[in-house]
């Protein structure tokens, strides 16, 4: 890990740049467009820079959770180890996404996953504490937290039904149509294809097998993660019926 340093002389300066650079940041996250100056700016002068090597450990399962974070340049991977070490990452977070924000509100006070950097990341650290005071200070700021929270919270429920009721070949054809563009660009998976089997809820071997059998059909081509839908129709058709319209 590296701190973010300044000469003497110019520290100042640099301190305003940050300030200026995380409050950007903050204005532009989509749950927080909208809110009051001084809401951004009680976050904003407490937040600290620091970089982090690909790879690196940003903070583990189990600690105390004193930060939540704010990417800046790469991305954070946050995932969880299973009885046997198996890790399975549960999301990336990319510049402008806040990570562990939900943390600093648990009761247990403990980060709930392992957060690692992918690429050379840099992120800014937002104190528990700071994030607390100005959710009692600026209640729209609170609100607007209870929402997203909420919206997490439906998506898991959405997810959790999703995977019960779908077999193998629905969910890997709704992954892959979900992130597919109308201008027929690639597929970027996100992770490694063990990664992505273990989100599907399947075997990395089922995940091959499917990918090579859909290529043999013509329906993608590609390999490892990228990969490009050439018969998306057929696809659509085979992902999980039932799509919610909310």
């Amino acid at each position: 890990m590296t701190f973010i340093n300044a000469t003497p002389g110019g520290a100042a300066d640099a301190q305003h740049r940050g300030f200026r650079e995380v409050s950007s940041l903050l204005g532009a996250n989509a749950l927080l467009q909208g809110l009051p100056a001084p809401a951004l700016q009680d976050l904003a002068q407490h937040a600290l820079a620091r970089t982090h090597p690909d790879g690196e450990t940003l903070f583990h399962e189990g600690e105390a959770a004193c930060h939540c974070l704010l990417v800046a340049q790469g991305a954070v991977e946050v995932l969880r180890y299973d009885a046997t070490g198996e890790e399975r990452m549960l999301h990336c977070f990319t510049p402008g996404q806040w990570v562990a924000e939900a943390a600093m509100f648990m009761p247990h006070g403990l980060y709930p996953m392992t957060a690692r950097a992918q690429g050379a990341t840099r992120v800014w650290r937002i104190p528990r504490q700071a994030l607390r005071t100005a959710c009692e200070r600026h209640p729209l700021l609170a609100l607007r937290l209870l929402e997203s929270l909420s919206l997490r919270l439906y998506h898991c429920v959405n997810e959790v039904d999703w995977l019960t009721s779908s077999n193998a070949q629905q969910r890997l054809a709704a992954y892959l149509v979900a992130r597919c563009s109308e201008g027929g660009e690639p597929v970027e998976l996100p992770t490694s294809q063990r990664h992505l089997a273990a989100r599907l809820g399947i075997r990395a071997e089922t995940l091959n097998r499917l990918l090579a059998q859909w290529q043999a059909k013509g329906w993608i081509r590609g390999e490892r993660r990228t990969w490009r839908l050439c018969d998306a129709h057929q696809l659509r058709q085979l992902a999980a019926p039932g799509t919610r319209t909310f």
